[in-house]
């Protein structure tokens, strides 16, 4: 990666929960504050936990993709971090993926505990996917099949085959077992990066991803600041939930939404919601303390 222009700092934003609304629109607001940034020089990113399939998708349905970057976004960091394309170009600047030992060590443990789980291709075929379903009720993994039926294959029964690398191994639980299930897997899996999300479909399931090591989104907007020479210190995020967190605890200035978990709202300078312009409160904060 090759940068020529000089930034006087990065401001990084969380898509669903954040960016977008509840309704999954834009705010004008928003975009008019990331016009700003752009205008006084800043780099922009929004760090998703979503493949570059799923985003660009749902860019297209808004008529928001072009070059002629009505978001006014520099960077988009993809799958919690994994992946990382400029914009709106949408060249691949990096990517990283678990290989195939990894990926087998992991399916074999969510195998013995009945969990259900979806081993996702390396990017950028990240929305294809191999998936096992134990037949518990589990609404969120039934809907997601469904909207992703085209690109799903059951893996076979009988002992695990061979899956081949992947960008992760996602694992899917009801909202009341969240939290234990994915502290059970932290404790299991310290050698990887285990990540854990609402879901953006039902809004409490809870959806643990588990990676390469390197990846997470505080990891790839450190590596992309470095390439951008720019300082910890000049680099702003806003996020709305627990798969944030990591990257509002490395960047110099951080605030969630109002509606994100009282226990980051407790830690972290609070904006107003998601459907009121959160993000460009958080602009105008941060450009203030510039």
């Amino acid at each position: 990666m090759q940068n020529k222009i000089t930034y006087k700092g990065l401001f990084v934003t969380d898509l669903d929960g954040t960016l977008l609304t509840d309704e999954k629109r834009f705010n004008p607001k928003d975009l008019a504050a990331l016009q700003v940034l752009r205008k006084k020089g800043y780099a922009t990113a929004i760090a998703t936990g979503r493949s570059e399939y799923s985003l660009y998708k749902m860019l297209d349905s808004l008529q928001m993709r072009g070059e002629e970057n009505l978001l006014a976004v520099d960077f988009m960091i993809v799958c919690t971090g994994a992946g990382i394309f400029d914009y709106p170009g949408q060249a691949l600047l990096k990517s990283i993926s678990l290989d195939e030992q990894d990926v087998m060590k992991i399916a074999e443990y969510l195998e013995q505990s009945a969990l259900d789980y979806m081993v996702h291709r390396p990017i950028p075929e990240t929305h294809h996917f191999l998936y096992r379903f134990h037949g518990t009720e589990n609404p969120d993994f039934s809907r997601r099949l469904s909207i992703y039926q085209d690109f799903a294959s059951a893996l076979p029964t009988g002992p695990l085959e061979p899956t081949g690398s992947a960008t992760e191994v996602l694992c899917i639980v009801p909202g009341q077992q969240g939290e234990e299930v994915a502290a059970r897997l932290a404790q299991k899996f310290p050698e990887y990066s285990v990540i854990r999300a609402t879901s953006p479909l039902d809004g409490s399931s809870s959806w643990i991803e588990i990676f390469d090591p390197a990846v997470s989104k505080s990891q790839s907007v450190a590596w992309l600041a470095e390439k951008l020479f720019v300082s910890r210190e000049k680099t702003c995020a806003v996020g709305n939930d627990y798969n944030d967190e990591d990257l509002l605890a490395w960047a110099g200035g951080s605030y969630i939404v109002a509606n994100g978990p009282e226990q980051l709202k407790d830690l972290y300078s609070t904006v107003v919601s998601n459907n009121e312009g959160g993000v460009s409160e958080a602009v105008l904060r941060w450009l203030q303390r510039e």
